[in-house]
């Protein structure tokens, strides 16, 4: 007897102003901090007394939400959100609450070298461009962001043509429509969006260091992708999963952990961006032995790049990829989740049914070519927080 809901604005934080990063996420950290006549206490109250949980979340393409309740409870939740979408009223003290709980993250977030090294991947990556720039913003941008930021931001990205909606759960599609109507009828019927301009990954062959003073040195690497709808994308994703996307099959787990004791954990995968699409991976190793590390993840990009996979990998990759997807759909909020992202990337509800069916027929020659496409010649842009040696 419950109603899991997952929506999402596409904009999110690539439409931050480009020397104010922060504002969407500032935004959704707000929307549920008090709305119509109800303060911040007041709405979180409304929200315990009918076990109502409602939240936000900036994404770098879309700005995100979540709602779940008792079916019996669906129409003070209904009600609850659309004051949320409709009427959030940003009050200054949680503004300043908001605020101050981000500089916390940011704070603690200075010393970790896994948060250190993906920025400083991504600064690398995209320099220039939204994507290079941090989500939750910097300690400059957040001092700076005022309500009239908030409030122009949202007016621009929360509208009616750049929604999508899923709903699952005890509901029928006459109640859902009436109250789709109460959350988001009143919003602009168009978005005011700045298109995020295409781009690829830059910088292949470079490697920078963030210096921090910690035994370990966190390595971020990456190098152009496959985009989300080119043919050769289920093959490249099945390469990626024989590379590192496996948990104790993949390559570099092999080489990496296995075979010489490197590291605890290495690992890649594919993203794809609305604007750009990138392998991404990383590992944490000794100080002393991070060239050593990042020369094996080297090797073996090149080795599957000009070899391809072996048929029994191929097979063990190809039957993982398909065993595994009915784990994103083992609760309401999961199967709201996934059919929301599948909505962002452009695909219809039948890709549940054909998915499995691409991956089935990926062959031999299908993941040698896109993994060709995928590795090209193994030069990648590298990103590493510590103090390696040998580098």
């Amino acid at each position: 007897p419950l109603v899991a809901m997952d929506f999402a604005f596409r904009g999110g934080a690539s439409q931050d102003p480009a020397d104010k990063p922060g504002v969407a996420a500032m935004l959704a950290g707000l929307l549920d901090e008090g709305a119509g006549d109800l303060d911040s206490e007041a709405f979180h109250h409304a929200m315990e007394d009918k076990a109502i949980e409602i939240s936000f979340h900036a994404e770098r393409d879309s700005l995100g939400g979540r709602m779940q309740t008792l079916s019996k409870n669906s129409e003070r939740a209904f009600e609850l959100l659309a004051l949320a979408v409709t009427a959030a009223r940003l009050d200054a003290e949680p503004i300043a609450r908001v605020r101050e709980q981000m500089l916390a993250g940011l704070r603690r977030e200075a010393n970790d070298p896994d948060a250190q090294s993906g920025k400083l991947w991504r600064r690398l990556a995209f320099p220039g461009h939204p994507y290079g720039r941090p989500v939750h913003g910097d300690p400059t941008s957040l001092a700076v962001i005022a309500r009239d930021d908030l409030v122009a931001l949202r007016g621009r990205l929360l509208a009616r043509d750049n929604l999508v909606v899923s709903v699952v759960g005890a509901i029928d599609a006459a109640s859902l429509a009436r109250h789709l109507d109460a959350v988001f009828g009143g919003l602009p019927a168009q978005a005011d969006l700045t298109p995020t301009p295409a781009t690829t990954t830059a910088g292949l062959g470079t490697r920078q260091t963030r210096d921090l003073d910690v035994p370990q040195a966190t390595i971020r690497f990456g190098r152009p992708g496959v985009s989300r709808h080119d043919p050769d994308f289920m093959a490249a994703m099945v390469a990626n999963h024989i590379l590192g996307g496996g948990v104790f099959t993949a390559r570099l787990f092999k080489e990496v952990r296995e075979k010489r004791g490197l590291a605890y954990s290495v690992h890649s995968h594919l993203q794809t961006d609305d604007a750009s699409a990138f392998l991404v991976g990383a590992t944490s190793t000794k100080n002393e032995r991070a060239a050593e590390s990042l020369a094996v993840i080297e090797e073996e990009i090149r080795k599957l790049a000009s070899e391809g996979p072996g048929e029994e990998e191929l097979e063990k990759a190809k039957k993982y990829l398909i065993g595994s997807y009915a784990l994103r759909f083992d609760t309401s909020t999961k199967i709201a989740g996934q059919l929301t992202h599948l909505q962002l990337e452009g695909f219809d509800v039948d890709y549940l049914d054909a998915r499995n069916g691409l991956i089935a027929a990926v062959t031999r020659e299908d993941a040698m070519r896109a993994g060709q496409r995928l590795f090209g010649d193994g030069q990648l842009v590298v990103a590493i927080a510590g103090r390696p040696q040998g580098l």
